[in-house]
């Protein structure tokens, strides 16, 4: 896997003009002014509007669709000292709506929120808990009559008309960010809604609200990775908001609002001046520009916000802390450095890739691929005022975590004492450029990168030229800078496993259900129902004319040009897995830690470094991949190098028997892990004792096995039946490259193959105990086998029933009852024609909530309500997803290989778009009585029993608690 880049954190100090790159200033068609950068990829344009707004503008024209951000320059570390959570809770409420949309009668629900905001502040001041109580019952009282003249997530029913997808936001320490991915010729209505919404603040429903983000604080509390964060931010930064205090908020400010705070909050930071809009996709500059200046340039300006600023004072010693929880140990340390706009981002992503690529690092090959810890890694991350260093490890059986913690250091110290090829720095930044060759093709990560360099401060010019500043860093410079800043001057945090003794505990507060008024509509929403705008025509694949098919002696060639970059890709599949042979996927993944005659493991890793040509593995149940990527120019060489690596692959026993100790220390713990658990779980649920998960070679299989039978299992996988398919602008080389070094094989095929089957549900209930204060619960029924003709109904269903924010169930159960932070409900189509679909439920909830949320899903599950209009936009919705979709460049190879399973060799698109257009809610309906209505459910749970209701959960079904050993199968 490799090593994610944190986007736009290489950035540091310059001028508009230095180097070779120039920020120039132009006018556009419209006599618009806006900034460019000479020689950027993106030909990113940058516009300021006379109120200070910025714009971003990039086209990527693969498809007739807008990736959108809308950037607001704050986040937690603006949050008032006595009101942390705040800036997080705001971007939740921003959704609700304004004066004009979310609303029937304005005038009438005004001075409701009004009384209800009164009645906050002196919930906030009181210091009687009963009288607390008291006043949160009246709360209730008057947010229910308020309720009747509110409509429920109108702002998400606006938006899905467009058929946009992707509605969501986040809010980190220094930058709240609103995504959508909206159709082209929905551009000028996508501005209407956000103008508004972004124009006003209501705090509509507000208390219901404020339990989903109580919720969300629950689940934070089961992430053990926010655990070991949290604690790792207020001991890195311990006088600054950075680690005083975090973006979630603690449980008492959560629990004691003030809706006039934040009011004030919005006023001050939600202000054109503090930002920016971004259009990255398939659009007209001058058409985009006027249209945003239209929609936006009315804001007012108003005083620039003043943005916290973060002061610490050096770190002198090691700073060690503890934290306890029910999963395995691992250890995380890190050195704090000053932020994205210094020059130490620089050197710190460099030595950061030095010692951790995935491929080449110095903590890959000395650690990992010696299997000297289970695992190790790190990575850097800037904010605006500071940045870190953070190093990871898990131990291996029978290692301290201290012992972990040393072997990272010694890879530290090699870089400070220049223990490392020369070549590595161009390595480094050649494969940082090849990255970004790779993300920047791609809408979500190019905006990314943008929102970053504005939320920063940072010049785009700078981002554009980062790579070749690091490039100009010598080694003696980066072993300086080492010896300097990487000492006895780093926070760590030891995550032991045991009991995690602060976690805290809430009780339901006892809200009444709000109205939800699923068929009003405010005004703005019917005269917005009315803008018309030109249609766009669906394009379906024409896979005879995207398919380049053609064979290399008796293996099928399929290509696809790569028109975009110099980056190319070859894939060899097979119809082979672990269903044909338990030890292939053993087999293939052993291949990371092998050598050959000629290069010992390690510097096999260096000689794909090298040429910057990176390869992979996968294996599932019955396909297997390997696929390569890399520059064209390289690519022949990296093919002769992986040929290489698979007929000249040598075992070794000593690699081999860590590589299953490793295995086993795994299986351990994924054992301790919820994830893990609720995984195996839903397996077991759906599949019952016979599941592929527990398909696996016991401890005692696997110390048995001679390794060179796994080297032979690899050097024969390609003489079975595999086909060939590449991406990228030089087919006709690769050909070459191929026959020349290709085991082409002898076409065999596997004859063996196990049988998994799948049962019918029968509404058996599944327990597994955890340590956590949420309970998960998921539901799964089986249904008939692959139908294509349930595609349609199946696929409205999930956008109107269970999907997103304005979906039957989340309005439900979050929006109306606050039961739960998470809700869904879907029905899946099976992926392979002779399999069967299922029907899923899940909700995420505080235990204590858990009957109630499970008694609303069922009565939804059997009793789905009908609302005309939210049916027709949910139809809507996905007519025009499915007109703007496009499959392009690699996918449509993979999209056509899905197909084939199926039993399909056209793009059904087209039967969708056709039959979702005369679909009708009777229809849907009748679908729904089929295939949902009266499912016997399995059902898995994952919770702490002692803070279940444990007679609710019996009335559930016949309750069968499982061990470990149950789920894991070891």
């Amino acid at each position: 896997m490799r090593k994610s880049i944190f986007l736009c954190g290489i950035l540091f100090n310059s001028v508009l003009t230095y180097a070779q790159l120039q920020t120039v200033k132009k006018t556009d068609n419209k006599g618009y002014t806006y900034e460019i950068v000479e020689n950027d990829p993106s030909n990113t344009r940058i516009y300021t509007l006379k109120n200070g707004l910025k714009i971003y503008l990039a086209q990527l024209k693969d498809e007739p669709r807008i990736q959108t951000h809308i950037a607001v320059k704050t986040g937690s570390n603006n949050d008032p000292e006595d009101n942390t959570g705040l800036a997080h809770y705001l971007e939740h409420m921003v959704f609700k709506g304004t004066s004009k949309i979310g609303t029937q009668d304005w005038n009438k629900e005004k001075p409701l929120i009004q009384e209800i905001s009164n009645l906050y502040e002196q919930h906030k001041a009181e210091t009687d808990p009963a009288k607390k109580v008291a006043i949160y019952k009246k709360i209730d009282e008057v947010s229910q009559e308020a309720s009747k003249y509110a409509v429920a997530n109108e702002y998400d029913k606006l938006i899905s008309s467009l058929g946009a997808s992707g509605t969501n936001a986040h809010t980190s320490v220094e930058e709240t960010i609103y995504h959508n991915n909206i159709p082209n010729n929905e551009l000028e209505k996508w501005l209407k809604v956000e103008s508004e919404r972004f124009n006003e603040l209501v705090l509509r429903l507000f208390h219901t609200e404020l339990e989903a983000v109580y919720e969300e604080f629950n689940r934070a509390q089961d992430n053990d990775a926010r655990l070991v964060y949290y604690k790792l931010m207020q001991n890195l930064y311990p006088q600054s908001h950075y680690g005083t205090q975090t973006t979630i908020g603690t449980s008492e400010h959560l629990k004691n609002p003030s809706m006039v705070a934040i009011h004030n909050y919005f006023d001050k930071y939600y202000v054109p001046n503090n930002m920016a809009v971004m259009l990255i996709g398939d659009f007209d500059f001058d058409t985009a520009v006027p249209l945003i200046d239209k929609y936006f340039g009315s804001y007012k300006t108003k005083p620039q916000p003043e943005q916290y600023v973060a002061k610490e004072e050096p770190i002198k010693s090691i700073v060690a802390k503890e934290v306890a929880s029910p999963s395995s140990e691992r250890v995380q340390f890190a050195y704090r450095f000053d932020g994205a706009n210094s020059s130490d981002a620089k050197y710190v992503t460099l030595i950061d890739y030095i010692l951790s690529n995935s491929t080449a690092g110095l903590i890959d090959l000395n650690i990992n691929q010696q299997q000297k810890a289970l695992r190790a890694s790190s990575g850097a991350s800037f904010f605006r005022d500071y940045g870190m260093h953070s190093f990871s490890g898990v131990p291996k059986q029978g290692q301290s975590l201290e012992e972990v913690r040393d072997l990272i250091l010694a890879q530290i110290d090699n870089i400070k004492q220049g223990n490392f090829d020369d070549w590595m720095i161009e390595a480094v930044v050649n494969d940082l450029k090849k990255s970004r060759l790779q993300s920047w093709d791609n809408p979500r990560a190019l905006a990314a990168n943008l929102y970053k360099s504005y939320i920063n401060d940072v010049p785009w010019a700078e981002v554009v030229d980062q790579y070749d500043e690091i490039g100009r860093i010598t080694k003696q410079e980066l072993i300086d800078f080492a010896k300097k800043h990487y000492n006895d001057n780093y926070v760590i945090v030891y995550k032991r496993q045991g009991e995690n003794k602060d976690l805290v505990r809430v009780s339901n507060p006892g809200i009444t259900p709000i109205q939800l008024n699923r068929d009003a509509e405010s005004q703005f929403y019917k005269d917005f129902m009315k803008l018309e705008v030109k249609e766009i025509a669906p394009v379906f694949v024409d896979f005879k004319k995207e398919l380049k098919e053609s064979k290399i002696k008796n293996v099928k060639f399929t290509s696809i040009d790569n028109k975009t970059n110099d980056l190319s890709s070859v894939y060899y599949i097979s119809d082979i897995g672990s269903d044909n042979d338990s030890k292939l996927g053993l087999a293939i993944n052993y291949l990371d830690y092998l050598g050959t005659s000629k290069y010992s493991p390690e510097n096999l890793k260096k000689e794909f470094y090298k040429i910057g040509v990176e390869f992979g593995v996968s294996s599932g149940a019955d396909r297997t991949y390997v696929y390569l990527t890399g520059l064209q120019k390289n690519l022949d060489a990296g093919i002769k190098l992986f040929e290489h690596l698979i007929t000249d692959a040598v075992a070794d026993k000593a690699s081999y028997q860590e590589y299953v100790n490793t295995i086993l220390k795994s299986r351990e713990n994924s054992k301790k892990n919820k994830n893990a658990i609720s995984y195996a779980l839903n397996m077991y649920a759906q599949y019952g004792e016979n599941n592929r998960f527990r398909d696996i070679l016991s401890e005692t299989e696997l110390k048995n096995i001679n390794p060179t039978e796994l080297t032979q299992i690899i050097k024969n996988f390609f003489n079975y039946k595999h086909q060939i398919f590449y991406y990228g602008n030089d087919a006709a080389a690769t050909k070459k490259a191929i026959e020349k070094n290709h085991n082409l094989g002898k076409n065999l095929t596997y004859t063996s193959k196990k049988d998994f089957p799948q049962p019918i549900t029968d509404g058996k209930v599944y327990f597994a105990p955890y340590e956590m204060v949420q309970a998960e619960i998921n539901f799964i029924a089986r249904d008939s086998k692959y139908d294509t003709s349930l595609l349609t109904p199946s696929g409205i269903f999930n956008e109107y029933f269970g999907g997103g924010l304005s979906s039957i169930v989340f309005q439900e159960i979050r929006e109306s009852k606050s039961l739960a932070y998470s809700a869904r409900s879907s029905y899946s189509n099976a992926n392979k024609k002779d399999l069967y679909n299922y029907v899923r439920a899940s909700i995420g909830t505080q235990a204590n909530k858990l009957p109630q949320a499970v008694e609303a899903m069922n009565e939804l599950m059997n009793n789905m309500p009908k609302a005309p209009n939210q049916f027709e936009n949910s139809k809507q919705a996905a007519l025009k997803q499915i007109a703007t979709k496009r499959y392009t460049k690699s996918n449509i190879f993979f999209y056509w290989l899905s197909l084939q399973d199926r039993g399909l060799n056209y793009d059904i698109n087209k039967d969708i778009y056709a039959q979702t257009s005369t679909l009708t809610l009777d229809q849907l309906n009748d679908f729904f009585n089929k295939h949902i209505k009266g499912q016997k459910y399995n059902v898995g749970l994952v919770g702490d029993k002692s803070n279940l209701d444990w007679p609710s959960v019996q009335k559930l079904g016949q309750v069968k608690e499982l061990t470990l050993e149950d789920l894991f199968n070891y």
